[in-house]
């Protein structure tokens, strides 16, 4: 399954790299990839999202499902 969150604070390619591993360290996360031109991200995988939104924000991102 893929969905698609919003993610703001993102500002360079770094920034995008940390959302996808942090989202990636997520059990049930297959793959993420990150895109700060569109703020949002796009998780494939069974994760919960609330899981998804906690660790986008642990990582220093405001984000929501």
């Amino acid at each position: 399954m893929s969905r698609t969150i919003t993610v703001e604070g993102m500002s360079c390619e770094h920034c995008e790299q940390t959302v996808e591993e942090a989202l990636e360290d997520v059990e049930g996360v297959t793959n993420a990839s990150a895109d700060r031109e569109t703020e949002s991200a796009t998780v494939e995988g069974e994760a919960d999202d609330d899981a998804l939104v906690d660790a986008v924000s642990d990582a220093g991102y405001d984000a929501s499902a």
